[in-house]
């Protein structure tokens, strides 16, 4: 029995080894792993633990398994967003940033050993099925998700084109478990959708950055100015339910309304490769030295143009980037409610065999140096939406989550931080003139001041969950809605109309 624990230990150290030479530890002195350095006592541990499963687990186990089990649960140990990526998992994360995969089409992340949506995508067989953000999967057909990790649960939902899988969730407020019968499908994320919202004002919806959401929003706001003219009054950009992705698309969106060179993001990180200051360049955004700058095809006056964005608690990662950037450098005013908070930067290192580490690194900041791991971007006018009434799941809300750090000054000196936001309740807000008031009669103009009393009603919230019809969320097919109280807001706030409320909010901290 000794020996056969002396080779379980050697394999057992044997992996520990490869593991770390894979990460590169080895390149920088204070992170380099030798023999010597190696926790002898846990590893050996590690090896008995290994031995008794070998040994005496109710069924045989490969090796194999075993091994890359132990590699799952060390990294899901450290956060919710660092993972070993096996073949499969890799390569769906490498078709995804270009916009097209297989699937229901649900962000998802891990909590109390379940599945937990994150936000739905838009346009998806799950979005369409009511599936919502905060939702908990507990059954897969009738196979339970408890104790399976992320990567596994995610395998399970892939699957054939048409064909069908029954999820069972938990929802917040219900006190049955709901059922939901989707057919799967090949998953094409459209990451830009715009339109006319009335004469002079444009909207842009950002669902995902993806590969080439920075071209594809070039085309967007060129063809609004066609729609209206050649000239735009005033834009929204819409990131609400934006779980993020790629950082170069979201250096790209900020960068299309920021002067150049001004800084977009900074990250700060133990090695020095996690220290990156991204501004608003082209070698920042475009990949490819010799490639167009795409951004240099936009309108001189989308510099300047009045600008709200949209932002609510499923607005997350790279969505939460382009609102800080844009409202540390007061180019846009942010209208909706606290962001989701995932201010952590995920490096992907290859593995031999085509796997992967998808690992944290570092934490992103805003250019006035804000930190925006577990607190989320706040916004300068919180607006409560009718479909929009409770958040269900941030960031600081996820087991294992990174704390976020205090603010600090960026790199460049730091840029002036706004002041605490005002809450509008959706029965406060006031809609101005009639409809039908044309453009000409209510000039495009600088926002108004908001006007507050001195009351203040420390039970107001200001988280928001996202609760989406999805009628009302195809923003191309349909106009804006009545019960859109954010857009709206955003729409009287650009025609600087006044926007009243009797009430603050105390900010999530």
């Amino acid at each position: 029995m000794s020996k056969k624990f002396q080779q379980v230990g050697l394999v057992a150290f044997g992996a520990a080894l490869g593991v770390a030479a894979s990460l590169h530890f080895s390149a920088v002195a204070d992170r380099q792993v030798s023999a010597l350095q190696l926790p002898v006592d846990d590893l050996r541990l590690f090896s008995e633990v290994f031995g008794r499963i070998k040994s005496d687990y109710v069924e045989p186990v490969e090796d194999r398994k075993l091994l890359k089990e132990a590699i799952n649960g060390m990294l899901t140990g450290l956060d919710p967003h660092s993972a070993f990526l096996d073949q499969d998992a890799y390569r769906d994360l490498q078709v995804g940033t270009q916009g097209e995969f297989g699937g229901l089409g649900i962000e998802v992340g891990a909590e109390d050993g379940f599945v937990k949506v994150v936000s739905p995508i838009e346009d998806t067989p799950a979005f369409r099925a009511g599936i919502l953000a905060g939702d908990l999967i507990i059954k897969l057909d009738e196979v339970s998700l408890k104790g399976i990790s992320l990567n596994d649960a995610v395998k399970r939902m892939r699957g054939k084109p048409h064909s069908e899988v029954k999820l069972t969730i938990l929802r917040k407020g219900e006190q049955q478990p709901l059922e939901f019968l989707v057919k799967r499908d090949v998953i094409k994320v459209k990451s830009v959708k715009a339109r006319m919202l009335e004469p002079g004002l444009g909207l842009v919806r950002i669902t995902q950055f993806q590969e080439h959401t920075g071209e594809n929003l070039v085309a967007a706001i060129n063809d609004l100015y066609k729609q209206n003219g050649g000239e735009l009054k005033g834009m929204v950009i819409d990131l609400r339910l934006n779980p993020g992705g790629l950082l170069n698309s979201a250096v790209a969106v900020s960068s299309a309304f920021l002067p150049r060179n001004a800084l977009v993001v900074y990250t700060d990180g133990r090695t020095e490769d996690a220290k990156m200051r991204l501004t608003a360049s082209k070698e920042n955004y475009v990949r490819g030295a010799f490639k167009e700058d795409y951004l240099g095809k936009l309108p001189a006056s989308i510099k300047t143009i009045p600008l709200v964005v949209l932002v609510n608690g499923a607005s997350a990662s790279a969505s939460e980037i382009v609102a800080g950037a844009l409202q540390d450098h007061h180019r846009a005013t942010i209208v909706g409610t606290q962001t989701f908070g995932k201010g952590s930067v995920q490096t992907i290192l290859p593995l031999p065999n085509n796997q992967a580490v998808k690992l944290t690194t570092a934490r992103y900041y805003t250019p006035g140096g804000r930190s925006i791991q577990a607190k989320g971007i706040v916004p300068d006018l919180l607006v409560e939406d009718a479909a929009d009434q409770k958040v269900l799941l941030r960031e600081a809300d996820l087991n294992h989550h990174l704390s976020g750090e205090s603010d600090k000054s960026a790199p460049a000196g730091k840029l002036p931080v706004p002041s605490k936001p005002i809450m509008i309740p959706p029965e406060r807000i006031i809609q101005g003139p009639a409809a039908g008031t044309s453009a000409s009669a209510a000039p495009v103009i600088a926002p108004a001041p908001v006007k507050t009393s001195a009351k203040a009603d420390p039970k107001v919230e200001t988280k928001a969950e996202a609760k989406v019809d999805a009628k009302a969320a195809d923003a191309k097919k349909e106009p804006a809605k009545k019960e859109d109280l954010q857009l709206n807001a955003a729409i009287n706030f650009l025609k600087g109309l006044p926007v009243t409320t009797t009430t603050t909010a105390a900010v999530k901290p």
